[in-house]
């Protein structure tokens, strides 16, 4: 509008320039005075309409293009608000390259990380040597069942021999260069068997078993070679639900690296692991994760997005899809330090049995807390409450005791007493705030290990 006016005024103006102008020529007769001073009035009036042009073609392109910045913001909000609200089917082809973007990132990301970590993930074979009968026929009967006589020549028939047949299979990944690997407990537990590790490049390698957590599904074991790849834990007490992790393992011990992505679906679960013959273990504050993870993936790395190890995979829920379970990367590296100082494996014990506190004991016995551990002989005779000459009878702990806390972390359904103290090392004094007759004490006790 302020443009327009401009204008307008501009030709208004010289019109009245030419209006004087003829006032000048029909006034010859001037002074020539005069005349000098109306020249040089039409010359200034002149530099005032151009000066006026100007401005206004100045002022028209700025504000040109405040509004049509604000027009494009306001029709990309307006653009975005449309394509929001579209029906299910119609997609914003801004937000539609947007995640694609975002996909690719992503996806490279995880290629990025199996292709580092895959050449450090090795498979375990586990194999024995097992009898067989010599010339059997078709149905598994000696020759003396059969009544066709096929089996060959009656001096050869009878004969035992043994094949070697592999009976298991698991996953395990290289700590060092020089070819220790942490694995499952469970993966090695066999005994009179050999195990074969496959690395990623196919190579074989005999491998023996160097220590096993008594606690713990962990274990370590040991191949002959130098520079192999090694993989680096990550901290696995920072991990956030929802994170993204990749697993990697000798999926069914029949398809090795191979590789699932999830994400942390919980933390700090406490379960028991049940195996073969009936064998079962309980694993306290491990990872839960929907990355599918197999028979075989046991003992295989759970990696986050840049490639370092927060898990070890152990277990998967039965009866369920998408629910596995690793032991975390805090647990794991307390083995390898052991494994690595001292060749062994060692397990340590305060020496009492208890009974975990909770509200309803509390009104039951009249007990002064609702949490804790409750120092209890068991049903036998020889059950002791505390065991002579342990750690804890040591310090001077006795029956109907409650343990209240470990280092100043309380005992509780989530922490119990047996967990907390796994989680440090033999020899390592610790201080237990105990309820003893009516009084709570602070006691010192150095931790030996289990025998």
């Amino acid at each position: 509008m302020f443009f327009y006016m401009l204008i307008t005024l501009s030709f208004l103006h010289m019109e009245d320039i030419k209006n004087q102008n003829e006032i000048l020529l029909q006034e010859k007769n001037y002074q020539s005075e005069k005349i000098d001073s109306a020249s040089d009035k039409r010359h200034y009036s002149k530099k005032f309409v151009v000066a006026i042009l100007l401005l206004a073609i100045v002022f028209s392109s700025l504000t040109g293009s405040v509004f049509g910045f604000i027009a494009g913001t306001v029709g990309q909000e307006v653009t975005g608000k449309f394509f929001k609200n579209l029906p299910k089917g119609f997609d914003s082809p801004v937000s539609s390259e947007v995640t694609k973007q975002q996909i690719i990132q992503e996806d490279s990301a995880v290629v990025d990380v199996v292709q580092k970590s895959t050449p450090a993930v090795v498979s375990i074979i586990i194999t024995r040597d097992v009898s067989r009968m010599r010339n059997m026929n078709p149905f598994g009967l000696p020759w003396f069942f059969d009544p066709f006589g096929s089996s060959g020549s009656q001096d050869s028939q009878g004969e035992n021999d043994t094949q070697t047949q592999q009976i298991g299979g698991g996953t395990g990944f290289l700590i060092t260069q020089d070819g220790m690997i942490i694995t499952n407990k469970h993966v090695v537990s066999e005994t009179n068997v050999d195990y074969t590790v496959i690395t990623n490049d196919g190579q074989e390698y005999k491998a023996t078993v160097l220590a096993v957590d008594p606690i713990n599904d962990l274990a370590v074991i040991k191949i002959e070679g130098s520079n192999f790849p090694t993989l680096s834990f990550g901290e696995s007490d920072s991990l956030q639900i929802g994170q993204t992790v990749i697993a990697i393992g000798n999926s069914l011990g029949e398809f090795s690296n191979t590789v699932s992505r999830g994400i942390i679906s919980g933390l700090r679960r406490n379960v028991t692991a049940g195996g073969s013959f009936g064998a079962s273990e309980r694993l306290t504050n491990i990872i839960q994760t929907d990355a599918a993870i197999n028979p075989g993936n046991s003992g295989g790395p759970l990696l986050d997005i840049n490639g370092q190890v927060i898990g070890i995979n152990v277990a998967m829920a039965q009866g369920a899809q998408n629910i596995g379970f690793a032991i975390p990367s805090s647990q794991i590296k307390r083995v390898v330090d052991q494994v690595k100082s001292t060749g062994r494996i060692s397990a340590p014990y305060l020496g009492v049995r208890y009974i975990a506190v909770d509200a309803a004991l509390q009104r039951e016995n009249n007990l002064p807390f609702s949490y804790g551990a409750l120092v209890a002989r068991g049903e036998k005779v020889t059950d002791f409450a505390v065991i002579p000459g342990g750690p804890a009878d040591k310090a001077g702990i006795v029956e109907n005791d409650i343990i209240l806390e470990i280092n100043g972390e309380k005992i509780d359904q989530k922490n119990a007493l047996g967990d907390l103290v796994t989680k440090y090392n033999v020899g390592e004094e610790i201080t237990l705030k105990v309820w003893h007759k009516g009084e709570t004490n602070d006691v010192k006790v150095k931790l030996e290990e289990r025998k």
